[in-house]
């Protein structure tokens, strides 16, 4: 072959590679701008969203109390008394059961949604924590457990004295995480709920009349009041500054006191006398917490009324959708709660239609509800406060 021919069969393939290398064709150079295009609005989508992200109105959520507000904490302990296993849970995102003795959500986890903290409040003993999930607040609260020592005490849950032990751990741990300068802040900051005292006054005075044996009611009340009050003082000490601390339910409603109470089972009214009881208790609590504040310079602390909105869900049921109040979701709804109310037990069609789950829990309906009028009534006291702190919404993004 001679070089002439050589040239020309080497000279196509020059052409090809100088047309690879030269400026784009005009369809080239479109695509080029349409991804450009493309990339920027992703850009200013992820940034404006990130903009217009609702702030924390608190920085953390901090849960202490009794099965109404126990997101999980008992799974972790040698106890019978768990809402780990079907039905509980069925209306959680995901149908998870995750331990909270209800068919969804409690009033912890809608209270931090509504504040925008995040979408639920994870039980402290959970091993898997985030430390944004841990920061921004957590639940060591038990069901089971009260106010008083002796409630509970044999039953392997956390007393009121633990939650305080373990909140002393958390405090450690968040001060690990974003230093102790800023831990303090965000427990000052943080929004604190206590629920508990039913479990008190079924445990210990109305079914099982231990404490009647050396108080009367008023006593009684006074009595664990007291241990509230000193509760609410080592909290105060360890930097909790706002606080919202829930009164009694109308116990006198629950359907398990009801079938315990009433002798015929179609009589299904409610124990004016124990509602009654709780009426006084709210009284008294709601006189005691302006006093405990006066003690403790910089706090707030409010009364949180649960009893209203849930006698107004009884005695008007069909203004909040509720068919029956008087009887639980799962299983005949009179006696079953905790381990029996389980996978082999029967459920209503429609938990929609029900205030409460099962013999002693409400339904997550109700918990909105509750939830909900505690938004509006209880929680701007908290925000009307002189002491707030930054909110540390720059630490972690507060996604849950």
């Amino acid at each position: 072959m001679s070089l002439t021919d050589m040239f020309l069969l080497v000279r196509p393939r020059r052409q090809l590679q100088n047309k690879l290398t030269m400026a784009p064709t005009g369809t080239t150079l479109f695509l080029i701008i349409l991804v450009h295009i493309w990339f920027c609005t992703l850009l200013f989508i992820s940034n404006t969203c990130k903009a217009t992200r609702p702030t924390p109105k608190f920085p953390a959520i901090l849960v202490f109390g009794d099965s109404t507000v126990d997101t999980g904490n008992n799974n972790y302990l040698k106890t019978l008394f768990k809402g780990n296993h079907y039905p509980y849970g069925q209306d959680f995102p995901g149908h998870v059961t995750t331990g909270r003795f209800s068919n969804g959500k409690l009033v912890p986890d809608f209270l931090a949604s509504m504040l925008n903290i995040k979408e639920t409040v994870p039980p402290f003993l959970d091993p898997s924590l985030s430390d944004t999930n841990l920061v921004t607040g957590v639940s060591f609260a038990s069901g089971g457990s009260g106010f008083d020592d002796i409630t509970g005490s044999v039953g392997g849950i956390i007393p009121f004295s633990k939650q305080v032990e373990y909140f002393k751990r958390y405090i450690v741990r968040v001060q690990g995480i974003v230093g102790e300068k800023e831990a303090k802040k965000l427990i000052s900051s943080a929004v604190v709920v206590i629920s508990a005292g039913t479990n008190d006054f079924g445990f210990n005075f109305y079914d099982i009349p231990t404490r009647r044996l050396e108080f009367n009611i008023s006593g009684y009340q006074d009595f664990l009041q007291n241990k509230l009050h000193i509760f609410i003082e080592e909290l105060y000490e360890l930097g909790c500054r706002r606080m919202a601390i829930a009164g009694l339910p109308p116990i006198g409603c629950l359907p398990i006191q009801i079938t315990v109470k009433v002798e015929s089972p179609h009589d299904r009214r409610c124990i004016e006398e124990e509602n009654l009881d709780a009426l006084v208790y709210n009284k008294k609590l709601a006189s005691l917490l302006p006093k405990i504040q006066s003690l403790l310079p910089r706090s707030k602390i409010v009364y949180a009324d649960v009893y209203m909105p849930l006698i107004d869900m009884i005695n008007n049921p069909l203004n909040f959708g509720f068919l029956e109040t008087k009887r639980g979701c799962c299983g005949t709804g009179l006696v079953e709660t905790g381990p029996f109310c389980n996978s082999l037990t029967a459920v209503c069609d429609n938990v929609l239609e029900y205030l409460f789950w099962d013999s002693i829990h409400p339904s997550q309906a109700a918990y909105l509800y509750i939830s909900k009028y505690l938004e509006k009534k209880s929680i701007p006291e908290l925000l009307d406060y002189d002491n707030q702190s930054q909110p540390l919404v720059t630490l972690f993004d507060q996604t849950g």
